[in-house]
Order: C-alpha cells, then sequence, then structure tokens
C-alpha cells in the first residue's frame, strides 16, 4: 500500500508547531483492492453490455463467447466474430476489454478464434427473441 505525504509550510510560523512545518501522511490504496474478486459471473455480467454494432444483441447472447479464465485480476477471453471478415472485430473486442476493465480487471487478453465456427445454433434464447427468431 503506497503512502502519499504532503509538506505544508506555515511561514507565519504557527504557535503549535515552531519549525512552521507539518507533514500529513494519506493511505492510497491499490486500484485492485477497491474492487471486488472478479468471478465468471461478473465477466458474463459486464460482457451481456457489448453489443455487435450491427445487431442488437449482446455478445453473450449472440454465443461469441466461448471460453473465459481467470486469475486474480486477469481476464482472458476466448471469442468469435459471426463472420471472419467481421470490420467490426477490432471494435467489439475493445468494448468487451473496456467492459472488464470497467468491472476490475487490471489485465484484459481478448483473442479471436474461429474453430469452431460460429452459426446461429449458438445464439441464446434471449437473443433469438430480440431477433424475431424463436
Amino acid at each position: 500500500m503506497g503512502i502519499k505525504k504532503i509538506i505544508q509550510i506555515d511561514r507565519g510560523g504557527s504557535s503549535k508547531d515552531k519549525s512552521g512545518v507539518s507533514f500529513t501522511k494519506f493511505e492510497k490504496k491499490k486500484k485492485s483492492e477497491d474492487s471486488p474478486e472478479i468471478t465468471e459471473e461478473i465477466v458474463y455480467g459486464a460482457l451481456k453490455d457489448v453489443y455487435d454494432p450491427e445487431l442488437p444483441v449482446s455478445i453473450v447472447d449472440l454465443g461469441l463467447i466461448y471460453d473465459t479464465k481467470i486469475s486474480g485480476k486477469n481476464v482472458q477471453i476466448k471469442m468469435t466474430l459471426t463472420t471472419p471478415g467481421c470490420s467490426m472485430g477490432a471494435q467489439i473486442a475493445g468494448q468487451a476489454e473496456m467492459a472488464l476493465k470497467n468491472v476490475g480487471a487490471d489485465n484484459v487478453l481478448i483473442e479471436v478464434i474461429w474453430d469452431p465456427p460460429w452459426n446461429p445454433d449458438m445464439i441464446s434464447e434471449e437473443g433469438k427473441k430480440k431477433l424475431g427468431i424463436t
């Protein structure tokens, strides 16, 4: 835990401290201490807020998330895209990374993979309802 020190100099010569110098210490908490432990539930909850820009469905409900690994505050995601030529891949991965950092992840690794290839059967029931294909 770091400590931040502030030195204040009283040029008027305060009566309580003849030297005119006072020290104030502030305890600084590390970022990782402020946020709760990262769980798979937290990861999937954060990723539910990341949408494919071309569809009104989250990447979780589209079935694009294949695997998650969590080690402390480090998160690794294996995901795919609806098509290998998807021009929004970098944007989706960037949004996923930011969503995970916003829930307390220090390091995020997003790996886009193509095997197994995505298909519409991977869409959740909630996603199918949103797309009107139930």
